[in-house]
């Protein structure tokens, strides 16, 4: 059985007619009801019932049907994928990613991508909430969560780096109040708290989820403090200007690290389940300037470039070094 056996039961369900078929085909009546008779006998199937009012499949006629629409698809999607090998990328993308995080890291590896592909043109929405991607006509966020449980099944997650958030204080405050030892020492301490979206409808934002290095738990922490805020840029000013206790990504606080504005306290707890994703609608053939874009993000954004070790309480700023 080849291609064209596959279009033709295919028109001949379509159009419900031998003589029909044979014109969408181009060929000649006597020629599709030899073709058919013949394919029938190769296989000891009767595919089609014939009467002279309509010609409609049998059972296994349509189970082949089924099948050669499958078929024919995959010839297809394969064709397209091979002209794209020897074609320069090109078509426009559209993507949503959060304000930090685009900014910082997104905005100038975008730029990057874009220079070495010139036919490809780049649209970043900066949002803090999770857009309907289909609904809106995106095709793709760079988001730290994963997909939203309504949408896993839905839209495609790729992870793109791991996101640490971890728990640092100015000198400053620290040695005004002093580090917390542990835990339970978090109730005593002005944490500072982001109140933005994105973690979910039941998300508490005045409960921290840290996860402990130390007994493989994660634990639940109620925490207070006078300032919050929507705007994480704001949270880490008053951070720096020693007002409190915050929890914040590495990749927006790694330079403050690494120079001791910022320190570290309580290190052997982080915030799980914030990574770095591609999130996408689902779809059966993916354009290639779309493929190049996701496996670059992916190389880029591996290794963390904006991972530095920390200064954890009770470090001088100049005993660190840079990994």
């Amino acid at each position: 059985m080849d291609r064209a056996d596959l279009e033709l039961v295919l028109a001949v369900r379509q159009h419900g007619s031998l003589a029909q078929a044979a014109r969408v085909l181009q060929l000649a009546p006597s020629g599709v009801t030899k073709r058919l008779a013949s394919l029938e006998a190769r296989l000891g199937l009767r595919l089609f019932q014939r009467t002279t009012r309509r010609v409609s499949p049998t059972a296994e006629g349509e189970t082949l049907c089924v099948r050669a629409v499958e078929l024919l698809q995959g010839f297809e999607a394969a064709e397209s994928e091979l002209r794209e090998h020897h074609q320069e990328p090109a078509g426009p993308i559209r993507l949503a990613a959060t304000f930090g995080f685009g900014r910082r890291w997104l905005g100038p590896a975008l730029a990057d991508f874009q220079a070495r592909n010139a036919r490809v043109s780049v649209q970043l929405q900066l949002t803090e909430q999770l857009p309907d991607l289909a609904v809106e006509g995106f095709d793709g966020a760079i988001w730290l969560w994963s997909a939203p449980g309504e949408r896993s099944a839905e839209w495609i997650a790729r992870s793109l780096a791991p996101n640490q958030r971890v728990l640092v204080a100015a000198p400053a405050y620290l040695a005004l109040r002093g580090a917390p030892t542990c835990l339970a020492d978090l109730s005593q301490h002005h944490c500072l708290v982001v109140r933005e979206n994105g973690g979910g409808a039941s998300q508490r934002f005045d409960h921290w989820r840290l996860f402990s290095a130390q007994d493989g738990q994660t634990h639940h922490v109620a925490v207070r403090g006078p300032l919050s805020s929507n705007s994480g840029e704001m949270v880490r000013d008053w951070c720096l200007a020693g007002h409190g206790i915050m929890l914040r990504s590495r990749w927006d606080i790694a330079p403050r690290l690494a120079s001791g504005e910022l320190v570290q306290v309580l290190p052997e707890f982080t915030m799980p389940e914030a990574d770095i994703h591609w999130l996408a609608p689902y779809r059966a053939q993916i354009p290639r300037r779309i493929r190049l874009l996701v496996d670059f993000l992916a190389q880029r954004f591996r290794e963390e470039p904006w991972r530095v070790r920390s200064i954890s309480a009770g470090e001088s700023p100049g005993s660190h070094r840079a990994r």
